[in-house]
């Protein structure tokens, strides 16, 4: 009985830890709720990687036209893996514009010129404010941006080809 009453205790801590961990490991949601669906596109300014004219700023979204903005950077691994499915999408006819975090623009081109560059216009965010106004805590994001400006869609993380139906859905909803 005595034996019992002293290893209780990290049993119960046992149960606990591994309840705990199944939790983690398969949460019944997996979406994250953003509060920045329903919102315009923050203000902000960005000088392009190619030439600072030809950066991104806050009117760009409000043309008319639905678009996909990324928010990723040259040293992040996931932004690798995400790469070829955003070259898809550019080949479908989606229009990707960008937000480099901090990031130096000879990594980025060297990025570019490697993994290849669907993005028709990249703002270069080296503080991350940019970033910080969307509300993003990493890299990769990804927004769809109707033509008024306004966010209409977050995707959290890389973005597979499991995920482009959804994106294709929510760009045609938004245009």
């Amino acid at each position: 009985m005595r034996k019992l009453v002293v290893w209780m205790p990290f049993g119960v801590v046992a149960v606990l830890l591994a309840t705990f961990a199944a939790g983690l490991l398969n949460p019944s949601d997996r979406a994250v709720a953003s509060g920045m669906v329903g919102r315009t596109v923050p203000a902000f300014r960005l000088a392009g990687v190619r030439a600072p004219d030809q950066g991104l700023e806050t009117g760009y979204f409000a043309d008319g036209k639905p678009r996909l903005l990324n928010i990723f950077a040259s040293w992040c691994g996931p932004c690798v893996a995400e790469a070829p499915v955003l070259m898809d999408l550019q080949r479908a006819g989606v229009e990707i514009t960008g937000i480099a975090v901090h990031d130096r623009a000879d990594d980025l081109r060297a990025f570019l010129a490697r993994r290849g560059n669907p993005y028709s216009r990249i703002g270069m965010d080296p503080e991350g404010r940019a970033q910080i106004a969307f509300g993003s805590a990493g890299v990769p994001e990804t927004f769809v941006v109707n033509g008024r400006g306004t966010i209409v869609y977050q995707h959290i993380g890389i973005i597979t080809a499991n995920d482009v139906p959804i994106i294709l859905a929510k760009l045609r909803r938004a245009g």
